[in-house]
């Protein structure tokens, strides 16, 4: 059975993934207009979630413990869920009312700001579970057990 972990990263992975497409879109559809920093910041948003971050929050807990601290993990998913509170409020509040919306270039940024919106609600699920695992490490006195980075001091 797969963990309920490894679902929520690919709903991330193509959340993002289609954030980036959508915000891609609309840069290459405003050719020479200034449209917004906003939609640059979503571009690389999702570029980072579905490229850096959750391939990192997914690959290194299981294959590459070492790189996987709690507190490392934690410091991911916080970012990356302040990039996408960011990002999609700032899009939200620069959008137009519906009803003055006609242009698809509009529509995309109103797709990309309803799935930025469900991605950090993703990831503010998956950020409370970093924070209870930090605070079960902490609390279980893993630091002071032999493991094979401080084997060598004794401790």
């Amino acid at each position: 059975m797969i963990p309920w972990i490894h679902v929520v990263r690919a709903v991330q992975v193509v959340f993002a993934i289609i954030i980036l497409g959508l915000t891609a879109y609309v840069v290459s559809t405003w050719d020479g207009w200034n449209y917004s920093s906003t939609v640059d910041f979503n571009l690389f948003t999702s570029v980072w979630t579905a490229f850096l971050a959750t391939p990192y929050l997914t690959v290194a807990p299981l294959h590459a413990p070492n790189l996987a601290h709690p507190f490392v993990v934690l410091g991911v998913e916080v970012v990356t869920m302040i990039f996408w509170f960011a990002g999609f409020i700032a899009l939200g509040a620069q959008l137009p009312p519906p009803a003055a919306c006609v242009w698809s270039t509009c529509h995309a940024l109103q797709a990309a700001t309803v799935f930025a919106s469900f991605e950090w609600a993703l990831f503010a699920v998956t950020n409370f579970f970093a924070v209870l695992d930090v605070l079960n490490h902490r609390n279980s006195g893993e630091s002071a057990q032999k493991t094979p980075h401080n084997a060598h001091l004794g401790v």
